[in-house]
């Protein structure tokens, strides 16, 4: 009998250690995302203030749109960073050692923007906000990899989706947390861009409590019995040694590789479509149109009548749009289907951040190539976000009304790609993925190598 069909939940502690990961990793990164937009006024009138003090003058428009842009935009940058360190510290600390670790730069960065009123230094929220973009960085390549790695596979897909629930939750708390009835008072911007230390504070308080992965344990490290506990902790005793055997199998696929560098990924022919399709859905999961949203969401709501007192419960209505439609997506059984859905969501223009994308990073690679995988996903990623806030004042220049048109062709696009290229992984070990790959790939071989001999023979 198949695992899907014995188990009917997940374990409680498996649950428990997944929302662990998950408050400190994705809910972070999306909470700072959003909590920044609420105190826009009240960090310029301070930026002014401490420039007006320190050099008895003025700051000029330009120079405070700048100071401004550059406290937003370098979590950006931070992020870019944080996932081109995240795969070798996974490598080199562990997945849940990477995870602790990680909330140093959380906790930091909350100090510093707290302070940076009391002492009169806004370079405080510059460095504040590149810290915390290395913590969303680093928690956004080590997360999806840490669950994937820790999940039975009837359960790696709900449990993958953990990273994108978490992440609408986050924005959507940030937003809320923002609204003058909560911290969005001009005296309390302190206070609310700090409190990025209470998720990294609740996550250092329960993740200890649960074992690192089981793979990391037994195929990076070669520890059979501490893979076996955290199997036992995990999945339970009825479900321990059928998860062992995968594993085991998995081990003895890898036996005599060593992790791979980034750069060894795109050497590896074998490895081609499975890196050719994380970059896609990665570049898709950020050029579909939703931190587009994000970036101009007062712009488009005052363009649409809103009064300027209300646009942030508006701000908070599309958040809260995004939570649901990312907890619907647990829900879809298909990976295609999941596509779908994002182009039709673009469509109407409703947000949505497509779990499928960090469980597709885990599930199509192999204890060896999986951190160097993330890694290569995380910067496309970043990057991608970053070229989104760049170009979308043009393309509305441009395109005006019809802007989002340009995403819907992504997305449309990328939903084809999945449909033709992407087997689907529902229920399969990561074995089985590969080796399915690898099918596909000696078929698509031999039918050049006919199609060849048939031309020469003509």
């Amino acid at each position: 009998m198949k695992e899907s069909k014995r188990l009917k939940f997940p374990n409680k502690s498996l649950l428990l250690a997944a929302f662990a990961t998950c408050i400190g990793g994705t809910f972070q990164c999306g909470y700072n995302i959003s909590v920044i937009n609420a105190p826009t006024m009240h960090v310029q009138a301070f930026i002014n203030r401490t420039w007006s003090d320190r050099y008895q003058a003025n700051i000029s428009e330009n120079a405070l749109t700048l100071l401004w842009s550059t406290i937003v935009s370098i979590f950006t940058l931070g992020g870019l960073l944080g996932v081109t360190i995240g795969g070798t510290l996974s490598v080199k600390l562990g997945r849940k050692g990477t995870l602790l670790s990680n909330n140093l730069f959380s906790l930091t960065a909350a100090l510093l923007m707290g302070l940076s009123s009391s002492v009169g230094l806004f370079e405080f929220l510059i460095i504040g906000r590149f810290l915390i973009g290395i913590n969303a960085g680093i928690g956004l390549c080590v997360e999806p990899m840490f669950l994937g790695e820790i999940s039975p596979t009837a359960f790696r897909g709900a449990l993958g989706s953990g990273t994108s629930i978490f992440l609408t939750v986050g924005i959507l708390s940030g937003q809320v947390m923002g609204l003058n009835e909560v911290l969005g008072e001009e005296q309390f911007w302190p206070y609310l861009l700090s409190t990025t230390c209470i998720p990294a504070i609740l996550q250092l308080l329960i993740l200890p409590w649960f074992p690192e992965s089981p793979r990391y344990l037994l195929i990076d490290k070669g520890d059979e019995e501490g893979c076996k506990n955290a199997l036992r902790q995990l999945h339970g005793l009825d479900d321990c040694d059928s998860s062992l055997e995968d594993i085991q199998k998995e081990k003895s696929n890898l036996a005599g590789f060593q992790a791979k560098k980034p750069w060894e990924l795109f050497a590896d022919r074998s490895l081609r479509w499975q890196l050719l399709t994380i970059i896609v859905i990665n570049m898709a999961q950020q050029l579909n149109g939703v931190n587009a949203m994000y970036f101009y969401a007062d712009y488009v709501f005052l363009q649409s009548g809103i009064p300027l007192d209300k646009t942030p419960y508006a701000t908070v209505g599309t958040g809260a749009c995004e939570c649901f439609t990312a907890l619907t997506c647990v829900r879809t059984e298909f990976t295609i289907i999941r596509i779908l859905v994002l182009s039709i969501s673009t469509l109407f223009l409703m947000l949505i951040n497509s779990g499928v994308t960090n469980i597709l990073n885990n599930e199509l690679f192999t204890q060896t190539a999986r951190p160097a995988a993330f890694m290569i996903a995380g910067t496309v990623n970043w990057l991608s976000f970053f070229l989104v806030g760049l170009l979308f004042p043009f393309i509305v220049i441009g395109l005006q009304h019809y802007c989002f048109l340009v995403f819907f062709v992504v997305c449309s696009s990328v939903a084809i790609y999945i449909l033709l290229v992407v087997p689907e992984t529902k229920n399969k070990t990561f074995v089985e993925i590969q080796n399915e790959f690898k099918s596909s790939e000696k078929a698509s071989t031999s039918e050049g190598s006919g199609t060849t001999l048939l031309s020469t023979c003509l």
